[in-house]
């Protein structure tokens, strides 16, 4: 009896290194010259992160670390989904940044359809906001990671349950 292989695509984060990089983020905000006397405020809620600043030039430089903070913890930037800049009492501004987390329906039809085109002998199947690749050959499965890998996705893909 021939077994089947599997693993699932998802779009996830390590919260606690997102937890992390905004830490950070604050410590250099507060100790930066051009930007501590700015009463930046960051605030991360449970799908968004809240961003009040003095002006557009002090959001835009504390988005700036922000992500590099982010991306040496290893975090894609595609998880922030950045919002409109509004305008916040006093001649502030604010901008709220919902963090992307699972695959949407419009996506994970494009991946499917992308992995029945590569990898002929692989099968995808959209399950929630995942998608569940399997096939009877373990090389099948690296050869639909590798071509997943070298396209641009418009979220954050991450390869787990690999068995």
């Amino acid at each position: 009896m021939a077994s089947s292989y599997s693993f699932d695509i998802v779009s996830d984060f390590d919260r606690q290194e997102l937890v992390n990089a905004i830490d950070q983020t604050r410590r250099d905000v507060a100790s930066r010259y051009d930007l501590k006397d700015t009463k930046t405020q960051i605030d991360l809620g449970e799908t968004s992160i809240t961003i009040e600043s003095a002006s557009d030039m002090t959001l835009t430089a504390v988005i700036e670390v922000m992500c590099q903070k982010a991306a040496k913890r290893n975090l894609d930037l595609k998880i922030f989904d950045y919002g409109e800049v509004e305008s916040a009492s006093g001649n502030r501004v604010r901008q709220e940044i919902k963090l992307v987390k699972g695959i949407d329906k419009e996506v994970a039809k494009q991946i499917s359809k992308f992995i029945r085109d590569q990898v002929k002998k692989a099968q995808a199947s959209i399950q929630g906001d995942a998608v569940r690749v399997s096939s009877k050959s373990k090389d099948d499965l690296q050869q639909a990671i590798a071509a997943l890998k070298q396209e641009e996705w418009p979220v954050a893909l991450q390869f787990t349950n690999y068995r």
